[in-house]
């Protein structure tokens, strides 16, 4: 097994969009996916990206895909990595891949001076629960998560007009 990484590529887009789709399933959640390759080329291949995803290779063969953004903290006045999806199909896990993954992202964070890496995970997920545990990741227990989101972002214009 010879595992390398990379910065994603435009050709990559069916591959991104195909993983998405197989997450959303393991997480039952494919009915909520309405991402297309369109939507995937332009917000993460442009002059501005707003994303950027890392393609996991075994000799050349994709294993897995991890997509990211980059948030701020104000408290420590620098820039994050926002892990938002990290999959690796079930053939392929237990073979240190998405250890990799986290390495690859921690040296990025390193060279590009981020203050850390951040990301949730499903409270029922337990073997990832467990496996970020093992990388020395603390569980933010004491914040809760809002969402703004289609139709309740356009009534809140309404609201503040």
């Amino acid at each position: 097994m010879d595992i390398t990484y990379r910065s994603a590529i435009e050709s990559d887009v069916p591959l991104i969009l195909r993983y998405i789709k197989e997450l959303a399933e393991y997480e039952e959640l494919l009915h909520e996916v309405v991402a297309t390759e369109d939507d995937i080329r332009a917000t993460m291949f442009n002059d501005n990206p707003k994303a950027f995803a890392v393609i996991a290779e075994d000799n050349g063969k994709p294993v897995g895909f991890a997509v990211c953004f980059y948030n701020y903290s104000t408290f420590q006045g620098k820039p994050g990595i926002y892990l938002e999806d990290l999959y690796v199909p079930k053939e392929h896990r237990g073979k240190g891949i998405g250890k990799g993954f986290f390495k690859y992202l921690a040296r990025r964070a390193i060279d590009e001076d981020c203050g850390r890496i951040q990301w949730w995970v499903l409270d029922w997920n337990e073997p990832s629960i467990e496996f970020y545990k093992s990388l020395s990741a603390k569980p933010m227990d004491e914040w809760i998560t809002f969402r703004l989101e289609g139709d309740s972002i356009k009534e809140l214009t309404k609201i503040i007009e």
